[in-house]
């Protein structure tokens, strides 16, 4: 058995391991992690640029990579404690983003401002225990090639997002969006997509 395996099956290593790693009740990783330990296992390509007052809750034992030549603007959220998040190349996050594993953003993807992406949603099967102390469940998020994210839209848990794609601004998306599409409202429907042979976005229904 792997070390990691019996620190998640005791819960005295497990508390204790959480505490060495994470400072503020659990929320952030500690200094050491953030400086010493995560640039050993997690990847970050040539030009990419974290604006100052961007925030990383980043852990070593879950996946982060971003590519190269992408932009994290400031005060946005990364999280991946519940899941890997990995960004691609050219991705521009606009500011005040929320990006929570498991998240999966591919190349030239364009976010507006506030957005919400999270593969995390808290359990509800008791309602004699507080939301925030049931077990988690997660969905991958994925965002294909080249879609264009408008600002105060909530991307939810498992959805799918194809290549070329725009979501509305103000959006909630709950379900898949095919590529080459635009989307938008709440809860979000297809209003066009792209026909190639005409080269024109065309209404749906």
């Amino acid at each position: 058995m792997s070390l990691k395996d019996t620190i998640k099956k005791d819960p005295r290593l497990k508390k204790l391991a959480m505490w060495a790693l994470s400072a503020d009740g659990g929320i952030r990783p500690r200094w050491w992690v953030r400086n010493l330990v995560n640039p050993f296992f997690h990847k970050r390509g040539k030009g990419t640029v974290f604006f100052r007052r961007s925030r990383r809750d980043l852990v070593p034992f879950n996946p982060f990579e971003i590519g190269h030549h992408s932009t994290i603007e400031d005060f946005s959220f990364l999280n991946n404690a519940m899941g890997a998040v990995k960004i691609g190349n050219h991705v521009f996050i606009g500011a005040s983003n929320v990006i929570i594993g498991p998240v999966t953003l591919h190349d030239h993807i364009m976010t507006a401002q506030n957005v919400i992406i999270s593969g995390l949603n808290h359990g509800i099967s008791s309602v004699s225990i507080a939301y925030r102390y049931q077990p988690c469940t997660v969905a991958e998020i994925t965002i294909g090639e080249g879609c264009w994210i408008g600002a105060n839209v909530v991307i939810t848990a498992g959805v799918q997002i194809g290549a070329f794609s725009i979501i509305a601004a103000g959006s909630v998306v709950t379900k898949d969006v095919p590529s080459y599409s635009m989307a938008g409202g709440n809860p979000a429907r297809l209003l066009k997509q792209f026909n190639h042979n005409t080269g024109q976005w065309e209404k749906i229904g």
